[in-house]
C-alpha cells in the first residue's frame, strides 16, 4: 500500500498529539511492578504500548511484541524480576536486534535466561525469579532502554542496586525520565555520582497517573511549520507540558533555529496545555547538533533541513545503527531517490553540504519513499509534501508503532492523502 501526499497552501489547524508512549511504557511496568489493577490515565494507543498492555493483561507463555524495541527490554527485565516461565519473542527484524548486553547484565543478578535462537539476540526463554541486586556495571554507550530496564526493577531486588555506567552515556535524558518516574511511584532512586545510580529496595507504591501528550510527535507538526515558511500560519499542539521530562522536548528549542516559535498556551500548574508554532521567517544558515541525548530526533531534523536547502552535520547518531532498521543508510538511500548526497562517517556522523544528484525518477509522483518496516521514515517524510508537488509514502501503516492517527490528522489539518495498492 502506498499514500500520495499532497500538502495544503495554508495550515491552521489544532493537533490533539498522542499520548507519550516513552511515559506509557514506563508507567505500565512501574505499575504492575506496584500491583497496580488500573491502567494510567491517558495511555499511548500505540502498538508499541498495546504489546506491553497486552503482555502484562494476559502474560501468555509466548510473548511476541512484534517490533516494539522498548516492550523487547522493559519486558525481558520485567519478566526476570517475576515468578514465571516465559518465550519473549518478535518479528525477524526484532530477531536481529542484539540483546546481549541487558541479558549478561540480568544474568549477573541471578537472572535465569537462555537464548531459543542465536546467541545474543532474541527470542529469549526467561524463567521469572527474586533477583539479588547490589552493585552492577553497564556499558553507558548502548541502548538507554537496557538502562532503564534495570533501573525499574531496582525496586524489587533484594539489595536494591547500584549501577555503574561505563563511558560515555547516551539518551541521558530518558535515563532521568525514568528516574524521575520511579520516585512518582514512590520509590528512592536517583544519581549518586557522575556515572552511578543507585536505586534503594523500597517497593512502588500504587496510584493514578495521568501521561503527558508526546514530544516526539510533535516534532513532526514542527517540520510542517518550518517546511511551510508561512508567517501567517499557526498550528496549536495540545496537551503538551512546558518543562517536559520527555528528552524530545528538546525540539521546541531546536526548531526556533529553524524559524518555528513556541508559545505556550494556557498552563495550569504543572499540568498539559497547548502550545501554538508560528514561522517567524528566520532560520540559521547551517546546522550542527549533536543528537547524542535525542537520536529519535534526527530523521526529522534530516528531513526538515534538506527540505528547507540548509546545509547539516549530525553527530551522536551511532544507535540509528540497531533502531527498526539502520536509519543512517535509510536516510541516505531515500534522500538519493530524491537528489540529495548525504554522507556518513563512523556510524555515528550524518552530514549534508547541498551536495545534489538526479533523482531517481524524472516523474515525481514515480519517487516512492520506503520505510523499512520503520514509523519515523514515515512521518519525517511525509512533511516534505510541503516543498514538492507530492511525496508518495509506501507501507505508510507503519506509522502505528507510535502515532496511530498520523495519517487523520494529516487529512484533518488539509493534506490530501490518497491511498494507492
Amino acid at each position: 500500500m502506498q499514500y500520495i501526499i499532497t500538502a495544503p497552501t495554508v495550515l491552521n489547524c489544532n493537533v490533539k498529539l498522542p499520548a507519550s508512549k516513552s511515559i506509557s511504557n514506563r508507567a505500565l511496568i512501574m505499575s504492575a511492578l506496584a500491583g497496580g489493577q488500573k491502567l494510567p490515565d491517558n495511555l499511548s494507543d500505540c502498538d508499541d504500548t498495546e504489546v506491553i498492555v497486552r503482555a502484562l493483561k494476559d502474560t501468555p507463555e509466548i510473548i511476541d511484541i512484534k517490533a516494539a524495541g522498548t516492550a523487547m527490554r522493559f519486558m525481558t527485565a520485567f519478566l526476570a524480576a517475576t515468578e514465571g516461565e516465559h518465550v519473549i519473542t518478535g518479528t525477524e527484524r526484532m530477531k536481529h536486534r542484539p540483546i546481549a548486553v541487558l541479558v549478561d547484565a540480568l544474568r549477573f543478578i541471578g537472572a535465569k535466561i537462555t537464548y531459543e535462537g542465536e546467541e545474543g539476540f532474541p527470542p529469549l526463554r526467561i524463567s521469572g525469579r527474586q533477583l539479588r541486586g547490589g552493585d552492577l556495571h553497564i556499558k553507558g554507550n548502548v541502548s538507554s532502554q537496557y538502562i532503564s530496564a534495570l533501573l525499574m526493577i531496582g525496586p524489587m531486588l533484594k539489595g536494591g542496586l547500584k549501577l555503574h555506567l561505563e563511558g560515555d552515556i547516551i539518551s541521558r535524558p530518558y535515563i532521568d525520565l525514568t528516574l524521575w518516574m520511579m520516585k512518582e511511584y514512590g520509590a528512592e532512586a536517583d544519581w549518586s555520582d557522575i556515572n552511578v545510580i543507585t536505586v534503594k529496595p523500597k517497593p512502588y507504591t500504587e496510584r493514578s497517573y495521568y501521561i503527558e501528550n508526546d514530544w516526539s510527535a510533535a516534532s513532526y507538526w514542527y517540520e510542517m511549520m518550518a517546511l511551510n515558511a508561512n508567517t501567517e500560519d499557526s498550528i496549536i499542539l495540545e496537551g503538551l507540558l512546558d518543562g517536559s521530562k520527555q528528552g524530545d522536548s528538546i525540539a521546541r528549542y531546536l526548531f526556533s533555529l529553524l524559524g518555528v516559535k513556541t508559545t505556550i498556551l494556557n498552563p495550569e500548574n504543572g499540568k498539559p496545555g497547548s502550545v501554538r508554532l508560528k514561522y517567524s521567517g528566520r532560520s540559521v544558515p547551517r546546522l550542527e547538533y549533536d543528537f547524542l541525548n535525542c537520536p529519535d530526533l534526527a530523521q526529522t531534523f534530516v528531513a526538515t533541513c534538506v527540505g528547507k536547502n540548509i546545509p547539516f552535520h549530525f553527530t551522536g547518531l551511532q544507535t540509528l545503527k540497531i533502531k527498526e532498521t539502520d536509519r543512517i543508510e535509510a536516510l541516505k538511500t531515500e534522500m538519493r531517490k530524491l537528489g540529495y548526497l548525504l554522507e556518513d562517517r563512523d556510524d555515528s556522523e550524518l552530514f549534508w553540504d547541498g551536495a545534489r544528484c538526479e533523482p531517481a525518477n524524472s516523474d515525481e509522483l514515480a519517487i516512492a519513499i520506503d520505510t523499512y518496516e520503520d514509523h519515523r521514515m514515515a512521518l519525517a517524510f511525509a512533511p516534505l509534501a510541503h516543498v514538492r508537488n507530492y511525496i508518495r509514502i509506501n507501507n505508510p501503516q507503519v506509522v502505528t508503532k507510535s502515532y496511530p492517527h498520523f495519517w487523520t490528522d494529516l487529512s484533518s489539518a488539509g493534506f490530501e492523502v490518497v491511498e494507492e495498492r
